[in-house]
């Protein structure tokens, strides 16, 4: 599976973006897709998760009520809509494809596939 995020930008505090995973070279549709960020100097860290086989998503809780993880089969995408921006949000987004279990969706490790991330950068 091949994965290529896009989407990200400048934005304003207060704003929206919408970020896209685009899939190919395989059954996307069966695996969870999480969204993953790394912000300069800081570790990389879980945004959110979309399991493949309609279970509830799972969020940060520095995003929860902010963003949101749908996934649209038909085009082998899944997007993450960033409402409510803070300069906090500021990272490199990542999109990943896995088999992880619910009790471990947030880790990286349990994630087969990466994108290769998108810039988005909130000012204050």
């Amino acid at each position: 599976v091949q994965l290529q995020a896009s989407g990200g930008g400048l934005v304003q505090a207060g704003g929206s973006l919408r970020l896209s995973c685009a899939a190919s070279g395989g059954t996307f549709r069966t695996y969870t897709t999480g969204w993953f960020r790394q912000a300069p100097g800081k570790e990389r860290e879980f945004v959110g998760a979309i399991p493949w086989n309609n279970g509830y998503n799972v969020y940060a809780d520095s995003v929860k009520g902010r963003f949101a993880i749908s996934r649209d089969n038909a085009k082998n995408t899944v997007h993450l809509q960033m409402s409510s921006l803070k300069p906090e949000d500021t990272a490199v987004y990542f999109c990943a494809a896995g088999r992880p279990i619910r009790s471990s969706i947030s880790a990286s490790e349990m994630y087969y596939y990466w994108g290769q991330g998108t810039l988005v950068t909130v000012s204050s």
